[in-house]
């Protein structure tokens, strides 16, 4: 196998490309349209995108991508993305503050999804019992990815969600200010922050932030430490 230590490493590799594609990514993008049309528009239902079907919201480029990256770097890493969920702004009550909502509901589903993971896991724990080790893995792994999916989607910074939710809590005339110059460069900002070492510590901003939130919301959830 050209990219794989072993037989194991791929099937691992799969499942990990699955739990992207089949449930993280639809789970993300249909929490999106659900806060949209709660809140007043129906963009996204008249696209098709109201809906749990992975299709619905598989992005060709995207979804290649993750695949291509997963499977090149032996399941070390993965790069890619679902297609956006599209929304009208000025449909949703609530003006800022409803987009907010509707940015952060695809962040919080990830959170559900890993705490939702982390019960059979528990159960494992607490009762000790005896499951083959991939079974226990790939729970590991579900619970990471949405939580990893989480914290990236909060980052501030456009495109990420997390860029809508800060334009909310600024003031308004802060945000008219900020808002033009963070959408014109925040592609290369976020960019920098995930390939970008930072001294004395050298990893990359997004790799401090996974270590500083992320990896506590695991512990939390798990009871495992990393």
């Amino acid at each position: 196998m050209p990219f794989f230590d072993s037989p194991e490493a791929a099937i691992e590799t799969f499942v990990l490309l699955a739990i992207f594609l089949l449930v993280a990514f639809p789970v993300h993008e249909f929490a999106h349209a659900l806060a949209a049309y709660r809140l007043g528009d129906g963009t996204a239902r008249m696209f098709g995108r109201l809906t749990l079907d992975p299709v619905a919201h598989f992005d060709p480029f995207g979804g290649l991508l993750m695949a291509a990256t997963l499977i090149t770097s032996g399941g070390s890493s993965g790069f890619g993305w679902a297609k956006p969920t599209p929304y009208l702004a000025q449909n949703l009550r609530g003006g800022v503050r409803g987009e907010a909502i509707v940015a952060a509901a695809g962040p919080i589903s990830n959170l559900i999804l890993a705490a939702i993971g982390a019960i059979p896991l528990r159960i494992i724990l607490a009762a000790d019992l005896d499951v083959p080790g991939i079974v226990f893995k790939i729970l590991l792994t579900f619970i990471y990815i949405n939580i990893l999916l989480m914290v990236f989607n909060l980052i501030p910074i456009p495109p990420l969600d997390g860029s809508k939710v800060l334009y909310a809590f600024l003031p308004p005339r802060t945000a008219y200010q900020v808002r033009p110059i963070l959408d014109r460069y925040g592609f290369f900002i976020l960019l920098a922050a995930i390939f970008l070492p930072i001294p004395p510590v050298n990893q990359p901003a997004l790799s401090i932030v996974i270590d500083v939130v992320g990896l506590p919301i695991f512990r939390l959830l798990t009871g495992i430490g990393l």
